[in-house]
């Protein structure tokens, strides 16, 4: 077999659209149309059955991203946030009753884990790569919104009871800035010169004592979605849905106002960004000032996890074009952290 991964995007797409078609029986699913959504950690296909005119997304997973315990936990999580109140995609079993199923092809490196999803109606609060272009005070309105389903899910979090065998990794201090972090040695990204990976290394240790001293209580530390990425948020006449649980685990409450509010850092929107988001978290949970003061850690902490990102995916186009403005915007925070 060539090289799945030495393929050109477009390629890889090309053979797990094949996989995708495979598929799609084990929800008895026979007539449909397919067509790709996003191609970054997964793969994710928007289906539309023909013969009763639902929609759903499909995701394809990364080949050993997650263990098959884990991904059950991540879909057992999602129903319970559902029966608490809280919409997230409804999860669809297969004809045999599964929540996931294993699928290969001869053109695909492994069998790859597949799940379907319900379908989420709406448009993005935002995208990584164009920001957010609303006015000052609609920002405002549906930040306040992402940070009171934030509080909301970290409630649920700390209140709720995980089946037996549920396991999430960890987003703690070894799983951030330890040795082997989760997604990878961002202190090895091949663009740092001397000098910025002499910062990093000098950040990274000022971290992990700070995270350390900060502690895991349950007031600040729990499951969370890790992954609040405004493109993530999805609002649809007025109502706001999460979508895409695949990095969800146990960390702290901040790092999901932290990556809500990353992207917009030095841009015209992160003020009323921040004031909307913290007003809706406080509407809803407890969020102490002395708590909120460690926002800046955890914006570098979100910085340097996505350079991990960005290190171990150096294939991706998203790599190639966010990696040298991850560097840039780390070493511009770095002069104010370090200098505390």
């Amino acid at each position: 077999m060539t090289d799945f991964y030495k393929l050109s995007e477009e390629d890889q797409v090309g053979r797990l659209y094949t996989l995708a078609k495979k598929s799609l029986p084990e929800w008895d699913i026979k007539n449909f149309k397919l067509w790709l959504l996003k191609y970054r950690e997964n793969a994710v296909f928007g289906v539309r059955n023909l013969e009763d005119g639902r929609k759903y997304a499909l995701r394809i997973h990364r080949e050993a991203y997650h263990s098959d315990r884990a991904l059950l936990s991540e879909l057992q999580w999602m129903e319970a946030l559902n029966q608490s109140g809280i919409d997230t995609p409804s999860v669809v079993p297969t004809v045999d009753g599964h929540l996931f199923s294993h699928v290969g092809t001869e053109d695909v490196p492994a069998r790859r884990q597949c799940d379907l999803l319900g379908w989420v109606n709406g448009e993005p609060v935002g995208v990584i790569e164009t920001g957010n272009s609303l006015n000052p005070e609609k920002t405002r309105q549906n930040y306040f919104k992402i940070g009171q389903l934030a509080a909301q899910i970290h409630n649920q979090g700390q209140e709720w009871s995980p089946p037996k065998g549920f396991w999430r990794h960890s987003w703690d201090v070894d799983g951030l800035l330890g040795d082997e972090p989760l997604w990878g040695q961002f202190w090895e990204y091949n663009g740092l010169n001397e000098q910025q990976r002499d910062i990093i290394f000098q950040l990274r240790g000022k971290l992990q004592k700070e995270l350390t001293i900060f502690g895991r209580s349950t007031d600040r530390y729990g499951l969370t979605h890790a992954d609040f990425l405004p493109e993530n948020l999805l609002i649809d006449h007025g109502c706001l849905r999460i979508i895409d649980f695949d990095d969800c685990g146990y960390g702290w409450h901040l790092m999901d106002m932290a990556t809500a509010l990353f992207f917009l850092i030095g841009k015209p929107g992160y003020n009323p960004a921040y004031a909307g988001f913290l007003s809706g978290y406080r509407s809803v949970r407890g969020l102490p000032d002395d708590h909120l003061e460690m926002l800046p850690a955890f914006f570098i902490t979100r910085g340097l996890v996505y350079l991990s990102w960005c290190h171990s995916r150096c294939e991706t186009d998203t790599a190639k074009e966010f990696g040298p403005l991850l560097v840039s915007g780390i070493i511009e925070m770095a002069r104010d952290y370090l200098h505390d």
